[in-house]
């Protein structure tokens, strides 16, 4: 067995089982980039303080650039025997360059150095998913303005309720999104703080310049006190909420996509092209992909948990518990991203169907507090009105009418206040466009809805 690079206190020499278990080099891998460039940094921080010689960072640095082009370009592979990342890059550098290489872990460990690398890997992953975030809202206003006047039953507890628009609908959506990317770009405030020169726990005897090598990294700011620096993985947290937050209202859109493609609704028909079949009902054209998403949010929900778990118990500063922190963020990175990939193409290819949204508005006294409020423009107080309006419902539900083929005789049985008016009231169109308050379900509403979400997403 090959010793390895932290022998001293012990002979560096473990079983294979145990070094199988201790390695993350199968899935911290793919932070090779972010390690590449943090070492690159470091390497400069060292040599502007002086800490290293000029020459020797030359060339640490020129072999660092020659391992990253040559994993990228696929010249070089990952050794999966390698403990981690970190010391596979450092592996290498040493074979190329020789005991120069040695130099680049100098005040530094790989506790703040795996620190760096998570938070650089997650900042970066926030980027791509406000970016997939704004492509799926874009959509989502784009199908809204396309239906801003397309009427359709709303619902509260799963029943017809009151007469909105399906742009309006949409609309909803387009503000949890527009809130998912806030609290996204939020949180890089505090994952962009530089855990380096943190060292394992208590910083370093060297005179480093952290803001220095932070700012070449793009970090905003560095972390105040190093045993928090190296032991805080409150930012995957956040980010993990963040990103089970995104995943609920996905779930949310797609079982109202599943309800709306079913023979019970019809209200919309998503493209073959996001849709399965049976391998022994014909007639079948299952919603797979809506109902991956919506099952998929329970995966990246244990993410979260998962980490939580990890970090309750944790005394300061690091732990190897800690290294089973980047599968969960990885994972629900992936997942996310999938998600969106999907979720985007299904819903601007569905076909809505409007002459189904409307018949299912007629149905089911959707204007009934309408009518009421036509009592109360007639000067009844509102809970006379609605006890009126509630019995007309009942009366109408046994002798299976709806409430446009009351005639207006029977109306005025009930109060004198009916007049011929009461049909233009309680007609749907008219229903909808006199909602008329900030946020409501008017087309002209929905229109400012829609400019608020344009100027947003700029």
């Amino acid at each position: 067995m090959a010793q390895k690079m932290w022998a001293g206190r012990t002979d560096g020499r473990t079983e294979q089982i145990a070094d199988d278990f201790n390695s993350s080099i199968h899935f911290d891998s793919r932070m090779y980039k972010e390690d590449i460039t943090g070492s690159i940094a470091h390497a400069s921080m060292l040599e502007k303080q002086g800490i290293i010689p000029s020459a020797a960072a030359e060339h640490i640095i020129e072999g660092l650039e020659g391992i990253l082009s040559d994993l990228t370009e696929g010249k070089l592979s990952i050794d999966p025997s390698a403990e981690d990342i970190h010391m596979f890059v450092e592996q290498v550098l040493t074979e190329r360059i020789g005991e120069e290489g040695k130099m680049l872990h100098t005040a530094r460990s790989r506790n703040d150095q795996v620190a760096l690398d998570f938070r650089m890997y997650t900042a970066g992953a926030v980027d791509e998913l406000i970016g997939l975030l704004k492509e799926y809202t874009n959509v989502l206003v784009s199908k809204a303005e396309q239906y801003k006047a397309s009427i359709m039953p709303g619902y509260t507890h799963l029943q017809r309720a009151q007469p909105i628009t399906f742009g309006h609908h949409l609309m909803a959506y387009v503000q949890m999104a527009l809130r998912d990317i806030d609290r996204l770009t939020d949180a890089k405030k505090r994952i962009l703080v530089s855990p380096i020169g943190c060292c394992a726990l208590a910083g370093t005897t060297y005179d480093t310049d952290r803001k220095y090598e932070a700012e070449q990294l793009g970090f905003m700011s560095v972390a105040a006190n190093s045993m928090d620096g190296v032991s805080d993985r409150d930012f995957a947290l956040e980010f993990l909420s963040d990103a089970s937050i995104v995943m609920m209202h996905l779930s949310r859109l797609a079982e109202e996509l599943i309800l709306w493609s079913s023979w019970e609704f019809h209200f919309v028909t998503l493209d073959d092209a996001f849709t399965t079949g049976s391998s022994i009902m014909p007639q079948k054209k299952n919603p797979d992909m809506a109902e991956l998403v919506r099952g998929k949010t329970g995966r990246v929900y244990g993410d979260l948990m998962s980490l939580l778990t990890v970090m309750k118990g944790l005394p300061l500063a690091y732990n190897k518990d800690m290294q089973e922190d980047k599968e969960p963020v990885f994972d629900a990175v992936d997942t996310l991203k999938m998600c969106l990939q999907v979720f985007t193409p299904m819903i601007e290819t569905m076909k809505v169907n409007e002459e189904e949204m409307y018949k299912a508005a007629g149905k089911g006294f959707i204007n009934a507090t309408d009518l009421a409020d036509y009592l109360v423009t007639k000067g009844m107080p509102f809970r006379d009105a609605y006890k009126i309006s509630g019995t007309l419902v009942h009366d109408c539900i046994g002798k299976n009418l709806t409430l446009e083929e009351v005639d207006l005789d029977t109306y005025q049985t009930y109060s004198g206040l009916f007049d011929e008016d009461v049909y233009q009231a309680i007609d749907l169109h008219a229903c909808v466009e006199r909602r008329i308050s900030e946020g409501g379900t008017s087309v002209t509403s929905v229109e400012k809805q829609i400019a608020q979400a344009k100027e947003a997403l700029q």
